[in-house]
Formats: C-alpha cells, sequence, structure tokens
C-alpha cells in the first residue's frame, strides 16, 4: 500500500510542478504539497496498481519512480506547451510592433515577457478556469492511470511521440493566432517600401515605427474576444492528444 502511494504521489507531484497556473511561485508550497497528496489519496483508492508491491524489489522500487516521475512530467510538459501558444503568438505579434524592448523579466519565472504577451496570457488563463477549464488536467490524470496504472513503465517511443505532436500543433496553433498581425505587418511593409520608391526624400523608418506600434494595438483590440474561442480549441486538443497516451 505504501509504495503505491509512493507511485502515484511521484506522478502527480512531477505532473503539478510543471502544470501552467499550479506550478508558479506565487502558489505556496504548502498549498501544492497539500493538493498533491489529496489527490493521491484520491486516485489510490480509485485506481488499481499495475503489479504486485511484495515481489517488488528496492531496486525496481526506485525504476518505478523515476519512470513515474518521467511520465508526470511529459504530461505536464504536453499541457504547457498548449498554454504557451498564447504567450509564443503574442511575442511575436511584439515583435512586428517593435515593442520588444519593453519586455521585463517576470519574476516567477524569471522569463522576458512583454505587455501583450502577458495581458493575452492573462485573459486566456481566466478565461480557461472560468470555463472549468481545470477540470482537463483531472482528466489528463485520470487518462493517464486508465492507460498506464501506477507501477507500468510507459515506452519512451510513446513519450516522445507525443511531446512531438504537442509541438507541432503548438507552432500551427500559435501561427493562426499571429496570422492577422503577421499578415497586416507584411501588407503594411509593402505599402511603405512603395511610399519610400515614390517619394524617397521621405523618412519612412520614422513612419514605420509608430504605425506598426498604432497598428498592432488596434488589431490585438480588435482579436481580443475571439481568445474565448481559443479556450474551447484547446480543451479539443487535449481530447485529441490525449489518446496519445492511451495507446
Amino acid at each position: 500500500m505504501l509504495l503505491g502511494f509512493a507511485l502515484v504521489l511521484t506522478r502527480v507531484s512531477s505532473f503539478l510542478l510543471v502544470l501552467p497556473v499550479f506550478g508558479s511561485r506565487g502558489i505556496p508550497l504548502q498549498i501544492k504539497a497539500a493538493v498533491a497528496v489529496f489527490l493521491s489519496l484520491f486516485f489510490c483508492t480509485t485506481t488499481p496498481l499495475g503489479l504486485d508491491p511484495a515481489g517488488v524489489s528496492t531496486m525496481m522500487a526506485i525504476v518505478l519512480l523515476a519512470a513515474e516521475a518521467i511520465y508526470g512530467l511529459a504530461l505536464g510538459l504536453v499541457v504547457t506547451l498548449l498554454f504557451s501558444v498564447v504567450q509564443l503568438s503574442g511575442h511575436v505579434v511584439e515583435q512586428q510592433m517593435g515593442m520588444t524592448m519593453a519586455e521585463i523579466i517576470n519574476p516567477l519565472t524569471d522569463e522576458q515577457v512583454g505587455p501583450l504577451a502577458t495581458l493575452l496570457e492573462v485573459i486566456f488563463i481566466l478565461l480557461f478556469l472560468s470555463a472549468n477549464g481545470h477540470h482537463l488536467f483531472l482528466l489528463v490524470l485520470s487518462k493517464s492511470y486508465s492507460a498506464f496504472p501506477a507501477g507500468t513503465i510507459p515506452t519512451l517511443d510513446l513519450l516522445v511521440s507525443g511531446v512531438i505532436e504537442t509541438g507541432s500543433v503548438m507552432f500551427v496553433a500559435c501561427l493562426r493566432l499571429a496570422a492577422p498581425m503577421l499578415t497586416a505587418s507584411l501588407l503594411l511593409m509593402v505599402a511603405l517600401a512603395l511610399l519610400a520608391r515614390l517619394i524617397p526624400e521621405m523618412e519612412v523608418f520614422f513612419i514605420a515605427m509608430p504605425v506598426q506600434a498604432a497598428l498592432g494595438l488596434f488589431l490585438a483590440a480588435t482579436f481580443l474576444p475571439f481568445v474565448g474561442g481559443f479556450v474551447g480549441e484547446m480543451a479539443g486538443w487535449m481530447a485529441k492528444l490525449l489518446p496519445i497516451y492511451e495507446l
């Protein structure tokens, strides 16, 4: 019983460690530990073990604990990559707007983030939680125990294929979100290039910077309401990626 709880606790803890929002430094460690223990007790009582604890040696137990940690981290990485879509698309838009100099260090993640990317991420997280999206996190854990009960070791190629599939979905979604701004920026550059050819005396560079920033803010305000629809699409992507862990 103790080994089974340790295996479940290892997977749940490693999953929560890299989970968006919950894995940030803003949440105290005591709360994280309490949630991990509570979820582990729940899954211990609802999911059977994949092996007989009586026949497990000390070395085998260490290997199983390491496998559970790797599997939990892989599951959390899949969810984290999907959450990174909004921030990455916001960063792409900021580059087109010329706002990269406005980036600051996020004290929670020690990463450089821009104002627009942070705004999009906060709005997306609030919409995701208000739509009970955190239930998807519990669904991921539940499906993982249906595919691989505690004590069974998933194959490495299965985990790698899941992460690669998630990465491809992330980049496609990022391009979809940033496509309006990228298209508008390209058209603006073409228009300014034609203007520079027609009027060589005009300083196009000094015109391009404020126009790009104004265009980016206008498009961001225009397409901001569509972030809510992206929450539903993300739920569909997670449901599509979950079968990867059920093979």
